[in-house]
């Protein structure tokens, strides 16, 4: 499977490289034509660019008051003091070449004799696109990914690509159902979506699993329209649609994630391990020493006694003892533990902090999964819409169901249950404290947005300030190091390189005001 995604990393990115060497001229060949790759080979290289690009991630952990950065780095002024433009923060055209392969997978699977690959190949062009309407607002839909055909596409509004988007993922569903996997091919699909330790193997060409990814990721569009005036109808109504599917939803156990084969070589591990862990030699990178979790974030976590959780989603001050992988250096006492207030520009070093926890790294785990979607938000969605609609959802379970699989499945992913024990999810869910025990939670649904909020924490960054700005909760403090009076971004700026390509369209935008002009389910 490693060699697939090298192979198909090689094709896509570096085709026209291989045409220049001798030993490919071929009487046959056009020397004027690039070579082309086959569907199989560029979807699973869609799915691992797809898992590789985690600094949007990165970036939402931050603006969703979750984590912050040490003061041994000069603060980042576009990241903290909200001081940033449209040469910062260019999710936009990486995004974009990703879905031209998935496009190519859609427009070519058939002429392949691949047409299994058409389905999950629809699945991640939605799930890029709703991701760049959540940064962006309107953007390229319709046009977009014609090529030659349309240099200068045109925007779409916003709210036409989300329901553009449940079309896109109701035919996706009936292109997975008619056609199963065949022969070898299910290499090409490198997802996996058991437990995420790295031990479990992949199960790609799996039909189930691909229909259930489609269900849980409308349930996710839909659900971030729910604040929206006069779409419960709409919202009810797909719901149930995609509650209908034999398949359902993923389940409590059943996080979506990516695995092209992470070994212990340069540039093929564990994207996040080799970003703020790890070499492959097992030595530190420096940049171990930048992100850091939030005194919000512990707060919080004390606040509902949560700290089982706590030691897991960060280590004591000073970090990971080399000599024990998975334990910090000093001993795991609660007050050993030392986040960092939220933009704070100076007095807290690395070394003398908390650094991100054995949830997400451990020396010499570098062959972990990354995840793309966790089970925990797939029953935090549902115990939303139950809590919300009712009887008018046809789901099984109640509000309290869903909810309590959501913290269960976020203990098991991050290793808490693993480490304390499955006891301790009972505990944390009866101890009578709003937030953590939903019988005792005043409000349920703002119960729901904090144990998601927690739940999205080191695995979905983008996904958990999108939350944030859609329901205003848990109420994140302003940095410290921004200006008096300031307000966070609510979005960001179209980035120079597509007023360079498409300035006419991009103009036709109006003035964006990125604390000011909200996504379109951003109501308040």
């Amino acid at each position: 499977m490693k060699l697939k995604h090298i192979i198909a990393t090689t094709l896509v990115i570096g085709a026209g490289l291989a045409g220049c060497k001798k030993s490919y001229l071929d009487i046959n060949t056009n020397p004027n034509q690039l070579p082309t790759s086959t569907p199989d080979f560029v979807f699973t290289a869609g799915l691992s660019r797809t898992a590789n690009t985690i600094v949007p991630n990165e970036t939402g952990q931050y603006w969703s008051g979750l984590w912050t950065q040490s003061n041994t780095y000069i603060i980042s002024g576009a990241l903290f003091q909200y001081t940033f433009n449209n040469t910062n923060f260019n999710y936009w055209d990486g995004s974009y070449d990703i879905l031209n392969d998935f496009q190519y997978v859609i427009n070519n699977a058939d002429t392949y004799k691949q047409p299994f690959l058409k389905g999950p190949a629809k699945v991640m062009k939605a799930y890029i696109f709703h991701q760049l309407v959540d940064l962006y607002g309107n953007i390229p839909y319709s046009d977009a990914l014609k090529g030659l055909g349309s240099l200068a596409p045109k925007f779409d509004d916003q709210k036409a690509v989300y329901e553009n988007l449940i079309k896109l993922l109701d035919s996706a569903i009936v292109d997975i159902k008619a056609n199963p996997f065949t022969g070898i091919y299910g290499s090409s699909d490198i997802t996996a979506s058991a437990d995420l330790s790295g031990t479990a193997a992949n199960n790609g060409g799996n039909q189930t699993k691909w229909v259930r990814i489609a269900n849980s990721l409308k349930l996710r569009l839909l659900i971030r329209q729910s604040r929206i005036s006069g779409r419960d109808a709409y919202i009810i109504a797909e719901i149930n649609k995609a509650a209908a599917t034999t398949e359902g939803f993923l389940t409590a156990t059943q996080d979506f994630g990516v695995n092209p084969g992470f070994v212990a070589a340069a540039g093929q591990t564990n994207p996040w391990y080799n970003y703020i862990g790890y070499t492959a030699t097992g030595a530190a990178l420096a940049y171990a020493r930048y992100p850091r979790p939030t005194t919000f974030l512990y707060n919080s976590l004390v606040a509902t006694s949560d700290t089982f959780r706590l030691k897991r989603l960060m280590y004591a001050r000073g970090g990971e003892d080399p000599n024990a992988p998975g334990r910090s250096r000093v001993a795991e006492n609660v007050s050993n533990y030392v986040p960092v207030p939220y933009g704070i520009s100076s007095g807290y070093l690395a070394q003398n902090t908390s650094y991100p926890g054995p949830a997400y790294i451990i020396r010499n785990q570098f062959s972990k999964h990354v995840v793309v979607m966790t089970a925990a938000e797939v029953q935090f969605l549902l115990a939303e819409a139950k809590q919300r609609y009712g009887a008018s959802v046809t789901l099984t379970g109640t509000a309290k169901d869903y909810y309590t699989a959501g913290v269960t499945a976020s203990f098991r992913l991050t290793g808490t249950t693993a480490t304390y024990g499955a006891d301790k999810v009972t505990t944390l869910l009866s101890n009578g404290k709003d937030l953590s025990d939903f019988d005792a939670s005043t409000d349920k649904l703002k119960a729901i947005w904090y144990q998601k909020w927690l739940a999205l924490c080191g695995y979905s960054g983008l996904e958990a300030w999108s939350e944030y700005r859609r329901t205003g909760f848990p109420q994140i403090p302003i940095s410290a190091s921004a200006a008096v009076g300031a307000k966070a971004p609510v979005r960001l700026f179209y980035p120079v390189t597509e007023f360079g390509s498409n300035g006419e369209n991009v103009t036709a935008q109006g003035t964006i005001d990125v604390f000011t002009s909200r996504i379109f389910w951003d109501v308040d």
